[in-house]
């Protein structure tokens, strides 16, 4: 292990930066397709009820699990430039936020079955990709600490290696054996493996010299106060960012969960550019806000809210022009049964799409209220926002299906957008007027 993990680390010293551009882009590349792609391949593969279960499972279900071990600390660790937390200090709390998750899936996936609203393999095949997710969320908090050291490009390789590691073990399972439950099982050992062998064997290659691996007493419990607003925040905006979801699998069938799934998959794209577009530039935001540096810090932000406006524009127009078509061709490939079952939903696609690239933003707004260390507001904002989604979400899913799914999610992403600005030019305001 640790002469691989000497090998993964080797890179040119003057190249450093051209490093962390190229690798964060594969990593986040890689990531996207991955999300867009592998319901529509069980889909093809499995058949559109196991695709749906899948879909939700992974990008949903699983990913709100995620959320949960993930608690919502990477933007505080890769912001934590004075180190106030070590590295030890954030790999515990991780374990325990890890372990929580994996809890919290189990006994909640144990009661759908109890109740009869989940067969034992759904169950059973969700819980899996809970599982696949968690280890996501444990690596994470070495990726963060790759960034935190100025080393973005390990962690865009770990994201890019593990990804496809992972992805290649699932697929041939399931060509091998046509057993989801089997496919996903593998899947979670390939992502442990993957794990170990890039993120773990590479910062114990001792390699980065500012690691501290010990964990200060005390320390973790204070770790938890200072980001349990951030994790119950990033834990509700999830929950709006898939209230749609939740509504379907709820009110429609696993089929239509699926096709859902297949529509929203390009929002995985725009928000993972997004985010590349962003993380890059998160130390130099810190910086400017922490010496005052408003101009700075409103140049960088209308930059980066600009690319995230024309990328927008762009998938929109891209999907009024060509989304049928895109969907026809995704149909012949899912086979002669699915003729129509796509194609009949391109205003929701358009819409979808739209609501993307809200999204985005949303995401920018949130990093720089978490650089302002705005825990509370960025609570308040997701609170509303979740409120809205639980009361709205089974109505419109109910009424109108798929188009009900796609305006409610259009919607929750403007609120959030709305309200992020809001907090944010007044706490700028403030700011410059020397007021706290």
């Amino acid at each position: 292990m640790t002469g691989f993990a000497e090998r993964f680390l080797v890179y040119r010293g003057n190249h450093k930066e051209r490093q962390n551009v190229i690798w964060n882009t594969a990593g986040s590349a890689v990531y996207a397709l991955a999300s867009m792609v592998l319901a529509f391949i069980v889909m093809r593969m499995a058949g559109e009820d196991e695709g749906g279960i899948f879909g939700f499972g992974f990008s949903t279900y699983g990913q709100q699990m995620f959320i949960i071990a993930y608690f919502g600390i990477r933007p505080f660790h890769i912001t934590d430039g004075r180190q106030e937390y070590t590295f030890g200090d954030y790999l515990r709390l991780r374990a325990v936020t890890c372990g929580t998750a994996a809890a919290a899936a189990a006994l909640h996936l144990s009661f759908l079955w109890l109740q009869g609203e989940y067969s034992l393999h759904k169950a059973a095949v969700i819980f899996l990709l809970a599982g696949y997710k968690i280890i996501d969320g444990f690596a994470d908090v070495y990726e963060s600490e790759f960034q935190r050291q100025g080393s973005l490009y390990l962690t865009g390789k770990s994201n890019t290696f593990r990804t496809i590691l992972s992805v290649a073990v699932f697929l041939v399972t399931l060509q091998i054996s046509g057993n989801l439950l089997t496919a996903s099982f593998g899947a979670v050992l390939a992502q442990i493996f993957g794990a170990v062998l890039f993120d773990v064997s590479v910062i114990r290659a001792g390699v980065l010299p500012d690691v501290r691996f010990e964990a200060e007493r005390g320390a973790c419990l204070r770790l938890l106060k200072n980001t349990s607003l951030l994790f119950v925040s990033v834990f509700l905006d999830f929950y709006v960012f898939s209230a749609a979801k939740y509504a379907i699998d709820r009110e429609l069938t696993d089929a239509m969960s699926g096709y859902f799934n297949i529509l929203f998959m390009p929002t995985s794209v725009i928000y993972l550019a997004a985010n590349f577009v962003i993380r890059p530039f998160l130390t130099r935001l810190t910086e400017c806000w922490e010496t005052r540096n408003f101009d700075g810090f409103l140049k960088i932000r209308r930059q980066i809210a600009a690319v995230i406006g024309a990328l927008t524009v762009l998938a929109v127009l891209g999907t009024l022009i060509l989304g049928r078509p895109v969907l026809g061709i995704m149909e012949r490939i899912l086979g002669e049964g699915y003729r129509g079952s796509l194609t009949a939903h391109w205003i929701p696609f358009v819409i979808i799409i739209l609501g993307g690239g809200l999204y985005a933003l949303a995401n920018l707004y949130y990093y720089l209220l978490v650089i302002m260390r705005r825990q509370g507001t960025i609570f308040l904002v997701y609170l509303t926002a979740a409120a809205a989604a639980w009361l709205i979400s089974p109505a419109l899913v109910r009424r109108f299906a798929i188009m009900g799914a796609s305006v409610c999610y259009l919607g929750l992403m403007a609120v959030l957008v709305l309200g992020f600005g809001a907090v944010q030019e007044f706490v700028i305001h403030r700011a410059k007027e020397g007021r706290p």
